[in-house]
């Protein structure tokens, strides 16, 4: 009789509600408290991510994890240059994470997650100092004690940058089973050359995003927000016939 293989087995109810819950309870956290997470932890987290589908195997994902002193030298050297406006006319994203050209709904989903976030932290509409600095603490990974930066290789192409967002999506899920929580940081694509340069960047690697990672600061009022999310019926259509 062949052993039995956990893969075909039923989820108990248990199980099922603690997926759930780490999906639902995945937030964007913009304060983490500096408590150190172990190595183990991390590397748990990374190698059940990797269980991510991928075309024919591929895994296309490398992780560049920072904390301590590694972290702080990468966010000096970004801070360095995002204070800096005229060094910072210099560096442009790599890839149009965003569309060039915005229409609705998604261009009113982007305004309202922004301003209730400025809402929270009460920036007010043309307090450009105000919002430079919030968006900066993008750079210090929100104060969390560890960075995650994340590159692919430059041959790979669409069908692999899909597969790179369900390892995100595994990270995230991951760390949620582990009482943590995370922030994936787009922001990081238009410093790609620097962070190349300090990470040592083979010239066939190219920047995907970042991610911060720890414990959410419980007390940042910034980390009360939850976005909201659109009914079924404004994205699902049910076919039977």
């Amino acid at each position: 009789m062949s052993a039995k293989n956990p893969v075909f087995d039923r989820p108990s109810p248990e199980a099922q509600a603690a997926v759930d819950e780490a999906i639902r309870t995945r937030h964007s956290m913009r304060a983490f408290l500096d408590t150190p997470i172990p190595r183990e932890t991390l590397e748990d987290i990374l190698r059940v991510a990797a269980r991510a589908p991928s075309g024919t195997n591929t895994q296309p994902w490398q992780v560049h994890v920072l904390t301590g002193a590694a972290l702080k030298r990468l966010s000096d050297r970004i801070m360095a240059v995002y204070d800096d406006p005229q060094e910072l006319s210099t560096h442009q994203e790599e890839y149009a994470y965003y569309p060039r050209e915005w229409v609705s709904p998604f261009i009113d989903r982007r305004r309202k997650v922004g301003w209730d976030l400025y809402g929270l932290l009460n920036i007010t509409k043309g307090d450009k100092a105000r919002m430079h600095e919030q968006h900066g603490r993008n750079y210090r990974f929100f104060d969390a004690p560890v960075g995650l930066i994340f590159s692919i290789d430059r041959v790979m192409q669409q069908g692999s940058w899909l597969d790179y967002g369900m390892f995100l999506e595994n990270i995230m899920i991951a760390a949620r089973g582990r009482g943590l929580h995370t922030c994936p940081q787009a922001a990081f694509t238009q410093f790609h050359r620097l962070i190349a340069e300090e990470l040592k960047f083979g010239p066939e690697q190219m920047l995907v995003c970042g991610m911060a990672l720890g414990y959410a600061d419980p007390n940042a009022i910034e980390n009360s927000l939850v976005t909201e999310r659109a009914a079924l019926d404004e994205f699902v259509r049910f076919l039977d016939q």
